[in-house]
């Protein structure tokens, strides 16, 4: 969420930031409505004022027995009243109205974020060299099936199109691919284990950005108003809400695994295929609550701890910088890792990390004292994916295949697995 103060001082700039995001963003309706709330709390104020010095002026009349005065004034403080009542119930009713105003809004981009559509993102490095085969690739789905890793037919009876179901090694490599991840932030980059709840609450998600705009993307439990979870992010960012936390214990290092659900609607032709796009994955999450000062060298470092697991899989991807328009509603700035997948000839997300500066913590109402005393300030939350399996899983079996169709696992993996080739 947006600090309504920076509006008001400054509605030409902000505008034109946000419109980086989106050309049709108005916020006149906005501001209509804070001149209104401000004009009615001046008017609500005025009217309590009122009430309070009748109700004195009520008692010394009835003390000097001047009665028809005292009666004149009663009927005069009953209209008051009615006038406050009226002004209250309309300040109620502006005040949730420029809150939903609020809560639409996306968050403003940060200067280093490039103007432009999706398909102008900034490429900022790569590493390795998609692998060159001798023969025509084989999609992800085709190496599962044909080995025996996964099982979409079975899936689909249980549960509908697009859920995954991992079978034999296939789940092996799954649960390892995880456990691997998990350790490895745990232990190597000092982040916290979390295991959190997959069901959260409408406040998390009003907290994290998913509500109010992206409600149609989310399963629910509508019996228990529950929603399931999408990404751990949503969990991991309602972890202090409403909290003060101390600037020494900062930042804050959280890494989670859940698995995720997303509605996914539409179609997407290729994407459909496999585990490109399903409505149920698993991830390993990366969460930081930092300083201000610093979020932009945490951004930058989670970037760095996210890139570590490609790395030691030797699987070649890209980094790319997001253009303001294909943000997300809550990031100030975001950077994805794109993994290659030779059957189909393009990159895929595998890691989106964000820096979403004070825009979730405001909705939590996260903040942190500062050190050197002064009243507390909000926190900046970043996240970022470390990793999400179910692409990294395509990609591994895509770039280390063999011609026969085996798949040739990394050393990383082969040695927790106890086999270095599938087949």
């Amino acid at each position: 969420m947006l600090d309504i103060r920076t509006i008001r001082s400054d509605p030409d700039g902000v505008l034109t930031r946000l419109r980086r995001r989106d050309p049709t963003i108005d916020l006149a309706p906005l501001l209509a409505l804070d001149e209104e709330r401000r004009e009615l709390l001046k008017r609500v104020e005025e009217l309590r004022r009122r009430q309070n010095e009748g109700s004195e002026e009520v008692a010394a009349l009835a003390r000097e027995g001047r009665v028809a005065e005292r009666d004149a004034l009663l009927a005069e403080l009953r209209e008051v009243a009615a006038q406050r009542k009226g002004a209250e119930e309309r300040l109620a009713q502006v005040e949730q109205k420029l809150d939903a105003e609020l809560l639409a809004l996306p968050n403003i981009p940060h200067d280093s974020v490039p103007t432009g559509t999706k398909e102008e993102k900034v490429i900022l490095r790569s590493f390795g060299e998609p692998p060159a085969f001798d023969f025509p690739a084989k999609h992800h789905l085709a190496l599962a099936e044909a080995l025996g890793l996964l099982d979409m037919e079975r899936a689909a009876k249980v549960a509908g199109a697009r859920f995954p179901m991992y079978t034999g090694e296939g789940a092996r490599l799954e649960f390892t691919l995880i456990h691997w991840m998990l350790e490895l932030h745990a232990r190597e980059h000092g982040y916290r284990p979390i295991l959190p709840p997959i069901l959260a609450n409408r406040t998390s998600f009003l907290v994290s950005g998913q509500l109010p705009k992206f409600g149609d993307e989310l399963y629910r439990c509508p019996e228990d108003d529950l929603y399931l979870n999408p990404t751990a992010e949503s969990l991991l960012v309602n972890l202090h809400r409403d909290e003060i936390l101390s600037e020494e214990d900062l930042p804050l290092r959280y890494v989670a695994y859940t698995p995720c659900f997303r509605r996914e609607a539409g179609s997407y032709g290729e994407e459909q295929r496999g585990l490109i796009r399903v409505h149920q994955f698993n991830k390993v999450e990366l969460f930081h609550y930092t300083t201000p000062e610093r979020s932009y060298d945490d951004l930058d470092e989670l970037v760095g701890h996210a890139e570590t697991i490609l790395k030691r899989l030797g699987l070649h991807y890209r980094v790319a910088l997001l253009t303001a328009q294909d943000l997300a509603q809550q990031s100030a700035k975001t950077i994805d890792l794109e993994v290659w997948l030779p059957a189909q000839g393009r990159y895929y997300e595998v890691s989106s990390c964000s820096n979403c500066e004070d825009y979730q913590a405001r909705r939590g109402n996260i903040r942190y004292r500062p050190a050197q005393g002064g009243r507390p300030r909000f926190v900046h939350t970043l996240n970022g994916s470390g990793l999400a399996t179910s692409r990294l899983f395509a990609a591994i079996l895509e770039q280390n295949q063999t011609a026969d169709g085996k798949v040739t696992l990394p050393p990383v993996l082969a040695e927790r697995l106890g086999e270095h080739t599938l087949e």
